[in-house]
């Protein structure tokens, strides 16, 4: 199947229901092919979420030196305004 990008634009979800069909499309723009959307197997998807937010594990680094705010304002003293 061959699809311009403006009908890609407009007709998404059904290009990507024929893919998931098992079609191939391939997306033209000024008459030249520019991308192709393929079927994937199921053996294809990661097991994992790639979600940029996915779960996240913060290690344990224990607890710091107890600070004053004397100490706080020394360390501070001349960064920024």
């Amino acid at each position: 199947m061959e699809t311009t990008a403006r009908d890609f634009n407009q007709r998404s979800s059904q290009i990507l229901a024929a893919a998931e069909r098992g079609e191939t499309i391939t997306v033209t723009k000024n008459g030249r092919p520019v991308a192709r959307v393929v079927p994937i197997d199921a053996d294809e998807v990661p097991p994992y979420s790639t979600e940029p937010m996915g779960d996240m594990e913060i290690p344990d680094i224990g607890t710091g030196p107890d600070l004053t705010d004397e100490d706080i304002e020394e360390a501070l003293k001349g960064m920024g305004s």
